[in-house]
């Protein structure tokens, strides 16, 4: 993931990424890469590793997107519905056993309930008023961090099984990256062309179909 988007933005730093945010400015490649770069840092200073799991508790927007991008660059992002149920939440992150959930600022989501409960951790996205469209913080400390390879975790979904019972499906760095290729080769999206995204980004389809296969 990450050295797929590294690719891309060596070739088009100077052109906008987001382009659908009217209360920041538009965010560049090159502002992408510092990102995915800095949010590694800041997660690896807190002892977070790539083989580890984050929970993203956020609504469809600029920063979601970021937050995914970010993430799954560096370890396995798992984005959940932040309409979920707090007995929804439970299941979920029990299931996903997650190091970290991230959540919007000052969230009353039904998420933090259950995060503290199980003690997991919840951090709250830091935006900055005049920051381009998708920027934020984690924390303020930045360490050395290790690349996750190809067949590393990167984002994980979940699907209702056989037994009605919703099942864990892990998909890796080649994974997203292949199946992004595909669908930008079949639509045959080029620099110039903006993608309308009107998919939740917690769904398979609004990740891969609309996000990454237009990067």
């Amino acid at each position: 993931m990450k050295k797929i988007i590294r690719n891309v933005i060596q070739r088009q730093k100077d052109q906008d990424i987001v382009l659908t945010s009217e209360k920041y400015n538009p965010l560049k490649y090159s502002e992408l890469k510092y990102l995915i770069n800095k949010i590694a840092g800041q997660l690896s200073s807190k002892g977070i590793a790539n083989k580890d799991r984050a929970a993203i508790v956020l609504p469809n927007g600029p920063h979601m997107a970021t937050s995914f991008l970010a993430i799954s660059s560096y370890m396995s992002a798992a984005p959940l519905n932040p309409g979920y149920k707090t007995e929804e939440f439970e299941f979920y992150l029990s299931d996903l056993k997650p190091k970290i959930v991230l959540v919007e600022p000052n969230s009353s989501n039904n998420v933090l309930e259950v995060a503290k409960r199980l003690k997991i951790p919840i951090c709250e996205l830091k935006i900055k008023s005049d920051s381009s469209s998708g920027m934020f913080d984690l924390f303020e400390s930045e360490s050395k961090y290790d690349l996750p390879n190809e067949n590393d975790e990167a984002l994980v979904l979940h699907t209702s099984g056989t037994t009605s019972r919703p099942k864990i499906v892990p998909l890796s760095n080649k994974n997203i990256v292949s199946s992004a290729l595909n669908i930008s080769n079949t639509l045959k999206l080029s620099e110039n062309d903006h993608s309308l995204n009107i998919m939740p980004l917690f769904h398979i389809h609004g990740l891969i179909a609309v996000l990454m296969s237009s990067i």
